[in-house]
């Protein structure tokens, strides 16, 4: 709580935040401060036990882990964000913030090592939950760059296949989200008609194609169009080449995510 809210303290005092990548920082920590706050409560006041009676299908100890796995692979991006577009020799209170940043990734990473000692089972700690939180992890840094790509030009450059890839990202993200809390509460399946497995498999075969023609466009477009004639365009140059990162480690998660779901139907039968 304190390292994160120091982190997100002292950017403030300097005004809004302008760069996507400063927002997305800032995000991050705010999100690590109430993820620490929220789970300190619901354990000091005991109401972990009965959260977990009454909604959770696994342990308190399965969500708080995936919770805190969430939070240090998001302030790990924070961490080598900030570090590189913010931190100079002479940035003494971005060189602060950064270390505020790294010091709550550690506390956090050494929580989550505890707590999966304590919960070797479950959803969220295992490979399918990591799996998916990872899609929507790695969605939100493809939208913090596209905006950043497109910051400033956004009405004048308008390429038919990249606006395929934005709206393919924008789409294969709600699925992948809802999935997650399907999987944990006990309430859901009251209201499921279906089996979530196969559910799962529809999901991932339409974001596995979809992912391969943003895979395909994305590159095309964006590098037809790119010229790098000035330092704006070497920041939009490094955007796209993280958007193209980014949307191939996308890909190769829901594929992993497809073919780990089809095993699990295949064992049920």
């Amino acid at each position: 709580m304190v390292f994160c809210a120091l982190a997100l303290i002292i950017p403030m005092f300097r005004g809004p935040m302008s760069s996507p990548y400063g927002i997305w920082c800032e995000f991050v920590w705010v999100f690590g401060l109430i993820v620490a706050v929220v789970v300190f409560v619901i354990e000091k006041c005991l109401v972990d036990k009965l959260i977990e009676l009454l909604v959770l299908k696994h342990s308190w100890n399965d969500l708080s882990c995936g919770l805190n796995l969430l939070s240090s692979l998001m302030l790990l991006s924070a961490c080598l964000i900030y570090c590189t577009v913010f931190v100079c020799a002479t940035c003494i209170a971005d060189i602060i913030c950064a270390i505020a940043s790294i010091l709550a990734l550690g506390v956090y990473v050494v929580d989550t090592v505890m707590l999966k000692l304590k919960c070797p089972e479950g959803y969220l700690s295992s490979l399918r939950g990591i799996l998916r939180f990872s899609q929507a992890f790695v969605a939100c840094l493809i939208f913090t760059a596209v905006y950043s790509y497109f910051k400033g030009v956004e009405n004048q450059f308008r390429p038919g296949g990249l606006i395929w890839c934005i709206l393919v990202y924008v789409v294969c993200f709600p699925p992948t989200v809802v999935v997650i809390p399907s999987h944990l509460q006990k309430c859901v399946d009251l209201l499921r008609c279906c089996d979530l497995n196969k559910l799962e498999l529809v999901l991932d075969v339409v974001a596995v194609a979809l992912y391969v023609s943003a895979a395909i466009l994305w590159p095309v477009f964006g590098y037809k169009n790119n010229k790098r004639d000035s330092k704006t365009q070497d920041y939009r140059f490094h955007d796209l080449n993280l958007v193209t990162v980014l949307t191939y480690v996308n890909l190769g998660l829901y594929l992993a995510d497809f073919i780990w779901t089809l095993i699990v139907l295949c064992k049920k039968r």
